[in-house]
């Protein structure tokens, strides 16, 4: 009876893996048709991109990828509204894949920082702190607090942030980006001095970050060094004129915290 059993529970497994490969197969089948012989071949703001990927849909609509590729375009023409229950049913579908993409959108499009420190967290939990659009979920977790004004909270994670780093990979591996906002960390508690240290450290890897340059410019006007200020600030402008600000590569869409507009 025993060995009965243990073969027909035998027999579903390889039945039920069988299905599965099968199912897989499938979709890749109706990703490629839909997604690279289809919504790729036009502009990604198109009627067409947004009816090739309703099509694959149609066929099954469990398939996660399809759901993000057709909110992506939204987000990036700020129709949040519209995209938040396309990338929601991808979650459902693979949250594995998609709850750290939702918590981004959340951080940097949407804005609803407590909604995404939310995401970021179960992140952490269930998957560790991993990486999405090259920052760890601890990255943006501070960067929500530096929204919500918690600024001792955003230190202490950006802190833990670039000693994980260095401490792995070297100095030489910290995103600059990531010394930017520590350094905006120390400067929200007026701690001037310090927030020069992390400034010049991005600065050190990114000479011509205007935005860092803006802010170390304002720490040494409040240390009465206001011609270095003043020099600092020109610099800065000229090489904002120039293209050198936040290098995200979603920073074309949307404006970063404390990205300087001058």
């Amino acid at each position: 009876m025993k060995i009965t059993v243990l073969f027909c529970l035998f027999m579903f497994s390889l039945f039920s893996s069988q299905e599965k490969d099968a199912r897989q197969i499938l979709q890749q089948e109706i990703i490629k048709e839909h997604l690279e012989n289809g919504a790729w071949k036009y502009m990604l703001f198109s009627k067409e991109w947004q009816d090739n990927i309703d099509a694959g849909l149609k066929k099954d609509s469990t398939i996660a990828y399809l759901w993000q590729q057709k909110a992506m375009p939204l987000f990036k023409q700020r129709k949040y509204e519209l995209g938040m229950p396309l990338i929601d049913k991808a979650v459902y579908y693979d949250e594995e894949a998609y709850l750290p993409y939702r918590a981004f959108i959340l951080c940097i499009f949407v804005k609803n920082y407590s909604k995404a420190i939310d995401d970021f967290k179960e992140c952490v939990k269930k998957y560790g702190n991993q990486y999405e659009m090259d920052h760890t979920y601890n990255f943006y977790i501070a960067l929500c607090y530096l929204q919500l004004n918690l600024f001792d909270k955003a230190e202490k994670l950006l802190s833990d942030d670039i000693k994980s780093t260095v401490n792995k990979n070297g100095e030489d591996w910290v995103n600059p980006v990531t010394l930017f906002y520590y350094g905006i960390a120390k400067y929200e508690q007026q701690k001037w001095k310090e927030a020069i240290v992390e400034f010049d450290k991005a600065l050190k890897l990114y000479p011509r970050f205007s935005d860092a340059k803006f802010y170390k410019a304002i720490c040494l006007k409040h240390l009465n060094d206001t011609i270095k200020a003043n020099i600092l600030l020109a610099e800065g402008k000229k090489d904002a004129e120039e293209g050198n600000t936040i290098s995200e590569s979603n920073a074309i869409y949307e404006k970063y915290p404390y990205q300087v507009i001058w």
